[in-house]
């Protein structure tokens, strides 16, 4: 489910990210759209001032319960994000069919997302690196 419009342009692809997770980082280097490799795809550090990252935080995204993918000027949040990313992903390539058979159904993304995330705080706590709202009301 799509959240706000931003003020983005509506062709633009973005994805933001925590680049303090060594998983998020990879993952999104390893996202593809269907019709061009992952360098079509803006990634944005969520612990940055990016515009966008202002706009998904306005828009009431809290960034540590999930990225968020900027798409046809819409914001998609945690497995909204998951899910979109995978039904825009190319049908070839091992990765790509992978993660649309594990993510283009919704049911799946919602089911799956909470295990993710909580991977993440699991490796963040072990790697000793904060949260992303902790980092931001320390600024």
């Amino acid at each position: 489910m799509a959240k706000k419009k931003t003020t983005s342009p509506d062709d633009e692809f973005a994805l933001i990210y925590d680049q303090q997770c060594p998983v998020c980082s990879a993952y999104s280097a390893a996202v593809e759209v269907e019709g061009g490799p992952a360098s079509g795809v803006r990634r944005i550090d969520a612990r940055s001032d990016d515009v966008l990252v202002r706009q998904a935080v306005e828009a009431g995204l809290d960034l540590d319960d999930g990225m968020v993918l900027v798409h046809d000027g819409k914001l998609y949040h945690g497995a909204d994000a998951l899910n979109r990313m995978a039904l825009l992903a190319p049908k070839t390539g091992f990765r790509n069919r992978l993660n649309r058979l594990l993510f283009s159904n919704p049911t799946a993304s919602r089911i799956s997302y909470p295990v993710l995330r909580a991977g993440r705080n699991t490796l963040l706590r072990l790697l000793g690196r904060s949260k992303i709202s902790a980092g931001k009301s320390a600024r």
